[in-house]
């Protein structure tokens, strides 16, 4: 197959186009516009392969679009571009409707346009999957509720509530215009090559630095963490096998409170990383709570027996072994660390975690 796919240069786009080109014989082309969580050196291990293209381009630019379709002839559409971070929506929302909201809508069309030109049978094999959040569900009450595809939407930020409109417009292509599509929403992800703004490597990196370890609030917010190599392989599975108009929920099954998290992250660097920064005697001592996030969800958890009946899909990762893999992949990889660590990014950090 020729797939697709937006955000490709994204952490869980990468995650994707490194497992199709090493597991399948399928060819990717990867279109992202390169904003600052666009890194093409996460995708270095695939770069130049044979099955591999890059293109950088904006979904929101719609006549660029065409050509792209027009060129490359796409069999499946992995769409992943979308701002992501729920503080930066907060601060600065404009961004995430114009991304998540026109541009969703634009590549909509442009793929609706394309289908409807396709011979029958490529017609009938096409699929436009969009890749969603666990985010749109809003926040669960108690502590055994579970998001299910049927939980109503009910978003509590910026970023989804625009995630959730771009949903909506997904499903509304599909029943209006009759476009096949897949959508799935996922829980928390981390992993190698995440973005450091997100909380996991934010917490690695600063303690490794000797730097605060910002938590919000409590730290007693909840999510469920799924390893992004187990992400990737459920997408692709939802994009090869998926019946069409359905929704499926991804999770890891690993409920954690953030504070829960941030200690794990301290005793495996105890462990791995022994050598700490000057006048640090253990990594928890870096903690800081900070003021907590506006609107701030208290808990997400999905349920994910829909993927594993329909599609036999299950995490192979437990919390445990997915956050060793991903500390040792910071502690291995310093070049691409450093790299990723721009201006932007510090002037970020600096703004957004104050000391409470």
């Amino acid at each position: 197959m020729k797939l697709l796919i937006t955000g490709g240069a994204g952490f869980i786009g990468s995650a994707v186009i490194r497992h199709i080109i090493k597991n399948t014989q399928d060819h990717v082309l990867n279109i992202d516009k390169l904003t600052y969580a666009g890194n093409l050196e996460s995708l270095n291990s695939v770069s130049t392969h044979s099955r591999y293209q890059f293109i950088q381009a904006d979904i929101c630019d719609a006549e660029h679009l065409k050509q792209i379709f027009a060129q490359y002839q796409p069999d499946r559409v992995m769409h992943l571009a979308a701002e992501s971070h729920v503080d930066r929506s907060i601060s600065g929302p404009a961004a995430f409707i114009e991304t998540n909201i026109v541009g969703t809508y634009q590549l909509l069309e442009v793929a609706r346009q394309y289908w409807a030109g396709l011979d029958q049978e490529r017609q009938q094999s096409f699929r436009f999957h969009h890749i969603s959040t666990d985010e749109v569900y809003g926040d669960l009450e108690g502590t055994t509720d579970l998001f299910t595809e049927q939980t109503p939407y009910s978003p509590s930020s910026p970023y989804s509530a625009s995630k959730a409109s771009s949903d909506h417009l997904v499903r509304a292509w599909h029943r209006t215009y009759g476009l096949p599509v897949l959508i799935t929403n996922c829980s928390n992800n981390y992993g190698p090559y995440h973005f450091p703004e997100k909380l996991i490597p934010l917490i690695i990196l600063n303690a490794l630095e000797g730097k605060p370890l910002p938590v919000y609030g409590k730290g007693n917010q909840i999510r469920d963490w799924l390893y992004v190599e187990d992400h990737a392989r459920a997408l692709y599975s939802v994009v090869t096998q998926g019946q069409i108009g359905e929704t499926y929920n991804i999770g890891g099954h690993n409920e954690k409170q953030n504070i829960e998290v941030v200690h794990a992250i301290c005793e495996l660097l105890e462990e791995l990383a022994p050598n700490k920064p000057q006048g640090i005697v253990h990594y928890k001592d870096l903690i800081q709570f900070v003021q907590d996030r506006p609107g701030h969800d208290v808990r997400y958890a999905i349920d994910a027996s829909k993927i594993q009946q329909d599609l036999n899909w299950t995490p192979e990762e437990t919390f445990e072994s997915g956050l060793r893999k991903t500390v040792q992949w910071y502690l291995d990889n310093t070049v691409w660390v450093q790299h990723v660590k721009s201006g932007e990014y510090q002037n970020w950090i600096s703004q957004q975690y104050k000391a409470d």
